[in-house]
């Protein structure tokens, strides 16, 4: 699903690569089990919103869009 998720993002490839790699950690530490679109949606976008402040750490910005669901999560 992250292959096309941030496709339109305002990012340079490379961030937009980054991005992905946040997602796709987000969704395995979610177990990825069936979460409705949604969930997805809402993580795309408190990743995208971070990146826009500067992040650019993977595993960071996976942590902080899971925190803001509630749930602490290992990125790494």
């Amino acid at each position: 699903m992250s292959d096309n998720l941030f496709k339109d993002a305002p990012f340079e490839p490379e961030v937009i690569s980054v991005l992905n790699e946040a997602f796709d950690r987000a969704c395995k530490a979610l177990h990825d089990t069936g979460q409705p679109d949604i969930i997805k949606e809402v993580l795309a976008s408190r990743i995208v919103a971070a990146a826009r402040k500067g992040g650019r750490d993977p595993g960071k910005l996976c942590e902080d869009a899971l925190t803001s669901f509630g749930i602490q999560a290992d990125c790494d």
